[in-house]
This record gives C-alpha cells, structure tokens and sequence, in this order.
C-alpha cells in the first residue's frame, strides 16, 4: 500500500494542513483525519445539526518509510484504551479510577507513529462505551458491536513525516448536501443502536469478562 487515496470530510471549503491541527479530544488526539470511504467522508462533513453544506476533500498519502499504527491488527482493548486517553465514555468517580488503570494495562503508545489507523469513534460508539464501563457488556462481543456499529476506519496523520506525504488532489473536492447525508447518517446511527442493542441483550452477551473484571487479570 505505497499510495493511497483518502478523503476528508468537513464543513470547510478550505483545509489548512498543520501539525497542530485538531483537538486532544478526538478519537486519537490532535492530528488531521481521512477516511477511505467518501460516502462515510460526506456523512461526516454534514454530521454537525446546522443544516450547511459540507465538503470532501481527496487526498494522496505516500505511506512508503512511514510508521502506521493499525488498531485492527492489535486487540480490540488497546483501541478502547486510546480512546479513553482521550475521550470520556462516563462522568462517574468509578469510570475515572479505572480508566487510568485500564489505559495503563492495554494501551500502546503511540508517540514514535507517523499515522494512526482505526475504528472512528461516532455517535453508536459512545453507547458502546457505556454499557462496557458500566460492566454490562462481555469483552467476547466487543468486535462484534463495533462491527453492527458501522464505525468506519480512519487514518489519522500525525507527524511532521506524515504531512510531508499527504497532498492535496487539486480537481479532487466535492460539495456535499446537509438534507441527504446529513439523514443518512442519522439512519445510520439508528440502525447501529438497535442492532447493538439487540446483542447486548442476548445471550451471547455472557457478561463475564467485563470491564472491572479485565483490569484484575
């Protein structure tokens, strides 16, 4: 995979590429986000409830020389530990104390990655998270959930070696309409929930190795 073809969904006609770019609180902290899928990129350049057009953005990633961190090659704990170096998935004492514990037991560290890539953390992830920190869900169906969920993967570059190689395709942008994706990725969500749902209440779900529990192993 030498080249690749990534696309950036935003509201913003214009991207400025910068190593600075982005929040600590995304997915994988700070860093410029892209997808391989363009229908998930215009999903997600419309997901924001101001009813305004988005835009996608094609891009070319030169990977070859790069460090790529793939979370789909790791266990499903260590993404869930990145996540939460991140972003909160419970407001409680009880989440804050094992959280750091967790994070210490199945993160990575992710400091020497040119690019990292994994599951996007939408909407259906964060009712994921919850019902796993609150111990209700078994960590056998974890990959299972995040499948139903229809995350998407994602790049995220993060190095100044990784910006050297992403270029912009200049006939490349595509203006997206709020009404259609906007809907479509509200169905989305609905459909993930449900089906989430649906096996979180099954027995399949054994509740057995759950999040408390994973962290006494």
């Amino acid at each position: 995979m030498a080249k690749l073809i990534l696309f950036h969904g935003t509201p913003d006609q214009i991207v400025r590429l910068a190593i600075d770019r982005g929040e600590e609180k995304h997915d994988y902290g700070k860093g410029f986000y892209l997808t391989e899928d363009p229908t998930l990129a215009k999903e997600w350049a419309v997901c924001r409830p101001n009813a305004t057009n988005g835009w996608v953005h094609q891009f070319e990633l030169d990977t070859d020389g790069l460090k790529i961190l793939d979370f789909k090659e790791n266990d499903v704990l260590a993404w869930l530990a990145e996540l939460m170096k991140h972003r909160d998935a419970a407001d409680s004492k009880r989440y804050r104390v094992l959280a750091g514990k967790f994070i210490e037991k199945y993160g990575v560290d992710t400091t020497n990655f040119d690019v990292i890539k994994g599951w996007r953390a939408n909407a259906s992830y964060f009712y994921i998270a919850k019902e796993f920190v609150r111990d209700n869900i078994d960590v056998e169906i974890l990959e299972e959930l995040l499948s139903l969920g229809g995350l998407g993967i994602q790049y995220c570059i993060k190095s100044k070696a990784a910006y050297a190689k992403l270029r912009e395709i200049p006939d490349g942008l595509l203006t997206v309409d709020y009404a259609e994706f906007n809907d479509q990725y509200n169905q989305r969500d609905v459909t993930a929930r449900k089906k989430m749902r649906e096996l979180v209440d099954s027995d399949t779900n054994k509740v057995m190795n759950v999040f408390s529990t994973l962290l006494g192993r």
